[in-house]
Parts: structure tokens; sequence; C-alpha cells
């Protein structure tokens, strides 16, 4: 499998995650210094945002994806991925969301690690 391949594959372990809440699987995605920009421009820590998820401030049913673009650069890449989304967020009802994910990733002792991300919509 190569880099391009194994960070697509992220991506879909990390909307599974989210959907599933599983933080521990999400936790073993991100760097310990990942942040995720929200669309509103909110920034938050790793665990600010699992903590979210957990207790139900953000809400994922499902994901399906439209596009997974990855660069390479060394030990560093860059990812957008393009998914429509079926979510719930603090407290509003469900909606469909075309969103859009920029991300950063480092290599870490062999494995990508998310560093961080932007959220937008397509």
């Amino acid at each position: 499998m190569t880099d391009a391949e194994r960070i697509r594959d992220i991506y879909r372990r990390y909307w599974d995650g989210m959907i599933r809440k599983d933080t521990d699987l999400l936790r073993s995605l991100m760097s310990e210094d990942y942040s995720l920009e929200h669309m509103t421009g909110v920034r938050q820590s790793k665990e600010t945002f699992l903590k979210g998820l957990a207790g139900g401030t953000f809400n994922y049913y499902s994901a399906d994806h439209d596009s997974i673009e990855v660069r390479v650069d060394g030990d560093k890449a860059f990812m957008t991925g393009k998914s429509r989304v079926l979510a719930a967020v603090y407290g509003g009802g469900k909606h469909s969301w075309r969103l859009q994910g920029d991300f950063t990733l480092r290599k870490e002792d062999g494995d990508w690690k998310l560093t961080g991300s932007r959220a937008s919509t397509y």
C-alpha cells in the first residue's frame, strides 16, 4: 500500500470513528498536537473535540465520500476529503452537509497521523 493509499484509508477510518463515536480509534489516528478548525472558525484541541463527540455535541450518522485527494511531501502530507454527511451538531436537527475537510498529516514512527483539519462546505 502506498502512502497516499494509507492516508485515504485514514480518512475513511476517521469518518467511521466519527459515526461510531469511537474516540479510541480517532485518538489512534491523531497526533498529540492535533487540532480542528470548525467551519464557524472555532478551533478545538483533540481532547476538547473528542469530548464533544462523546458527549453528543457532534453527532454523525453517515458519510458518503465523493473524493479524497492526497499530496505527500516527505514526512508531511496534505489531504482534502469531500463527503456528504448526515449530522446533527450543537443541538440542531439532522441535516445533510457537503463537508470538505482539509487535513495535514505527519509521519510519526512510520505511521501517518492527522495533525490538523479545517472543515468547510463544498
